[in-house]
């Protein structure tokens, strides 16, 4: 009897703990773009970016016009997918100018059920910024 509830008990943790760690593969494969906007030195800053395969890229543009590039890496937490943290680098460069300016990003996205997620984040080009983005799938 104690053999038998102890075999069941173990059965129930390995299903349980399969069950959790389960990630759909669509949302793995799916490009899942978002729009961003943010601040720096009180103007408007705009980017687009796009995720997949737990990497990213954004293109950029900040208040003096400079336009650039940023690659991304997604990292979830263990059995919380809804969140993922991210750190990035960039290169960007003003219209006028002859130099890249080097530049590094971090934040924050939640993705909830259904088709939207959104993010916080700081650039430090940029500066800090919201962002709103739909699933494909």
């Amino acid at each position: 009897m104690v053999k038998q509830i102890g075999i069941s008990l173990l059965g129930s943790a390995i299903a349980t703990i399969n069950i959790l760690a389960i990630k759909p593969a669509a949302a793995q494969l799916t490009p899942q773009p978002w729009a961003s906007l943010g601040v720096q030195d009180s103007e408007l800053t705009y980017s687009v970016g796009v995720r997949a395969l737990g990497f990213g890229a954004e293109l950029g543009v900040d208040n003096e016009n400079a336009v650039g590039v940023d690659v991304l890496k997604f990292i979830s937490p263990p059995f919380i997918s809804v969140i993922s943290g991210y750190g990035g680098v960039g290169l960007y460069e003003k219209a006028n100018s002859d130099h890249s300016q080097f530049a590094y990003s971090a934040g924050v996205q939640i993705r909830p059920d259904g088709n939207f997620f959104f993010g916080a984040g700081y650039h430090n080009i940029r500066g800090f910024n919201g962002q709103i983005g739909f699933k494909l799938f």
